[in-house]
């Protein structure tokens, strides 16, 4: 290999810093769509009740067994000291859901709640792209670190969450455009088990799009450094200026003894 064929050093660390981005976003990602287990809490009461519910057709029973695994996994969670957020919102739509069907003694009004929420965050998603502050950026810029900078002080990074949540929402409109005909066309056992197929590849779609997109952007700004560094400075001036005022003071003192 010649001369001119070897990476030069900036290349190798602009190499190394894109790839120190792409697994910062990775893990940002992870964390905050819950990963695996997340998607395991989100999909497990939704597949229980359809099981169950296609075996005898016992609504209550469908939906008793739906609401004591998600109160499990939360208590699991609360056992391993585990963050808890990702199971508490399992349990909340399962169990309005769970409420809502026994009102109504209709087994598919069990989904009805968790539709209508996907619809509703759906458009609020497209909604704030709209207008400029995109909900994917106020849901991850915490987790990144960099707050709502992205707004003013990094634009390829706002642009980057736009499109994320455009995609988001607009997945998410798909998924509805196929579960509601279902809702009034089928019965509860086929609307159940397209639910509960339709629970996971949307959404890594989804993830994967937010990904390819932050991963292009420019790196964020992390505010909490900034603020610790100002903190930092404004110490190191306080000290330095008591410092020099010290210093001044000493050798006047030493004049007047001379006097």
């Amino acid at each position: 290999m010649t001369s001119l064929d070897k990476p030069t050093t900036e290349e190798t660390s602009a190499d190394t810093s894109a790839d120190d981005a792409r697994a910062v976003t990775e893990a940002a990602l992870f964390e905050a769509f819950g990963g695996v287990r997340g998607m395991v809490e989100t999909v497990l009461p939704g597949l229980l009740f359809v099981s169950i519910y296609t075996v005898n057709k016992n609504l209550h029973m469908s939906a008793l067994a739906a609401l004591g695994v998600a109160l499990v996994m939360v208590v699991v969670r609360l056992a391993r000291r585990d963050t808890v957020k990702h199971a508490f919102s399992g349990v909340f739509g399962v169990g309005f859901g769970v409420v809502f069907a026994m009102m109504t003694g209709n087994a598919k009004d069990f989904y009805l709640p968790g539709m209508l929420y996907t619809l509703g965050l759906a458009l609020a998603y497209i909604v704030t792209a709209m207008a400029g502050v995109p909900l994917i950026g106020l849901m991850l810029g915490p987790v990144f670190k960099e707050n709502l900078s992205w707004r003013t002080r990094n634009p390829g990074r706002k642009k980057a969450y736009t499109k994320a949540s455009w995609a988001w929402g607009l997945i998410l409109l798909a998924k509805c455009a196929i579960l509601f005909p279902l809702y009034w066309w089928a019965d509860t056992t086929q609307l159940g088990w397209v639910l509960v197929a339709l629970k996971i590849p949307p959404f890594l779609l989804a993830v994967y799009l937010t990904w390819v997109f932050l991963a292009k952007a420019p790196p964020p700004i992390d505010v909490f450094a900034e603020m610790e560094a100002q903190e930092r400075a404004e110490e190191e001036r306080k000290a330095a200026a008591a410092g020099e005022d010290t210093g001044e003071e000493a050798p006047a003192g030493r004049h007047r003894r001379r006097s």
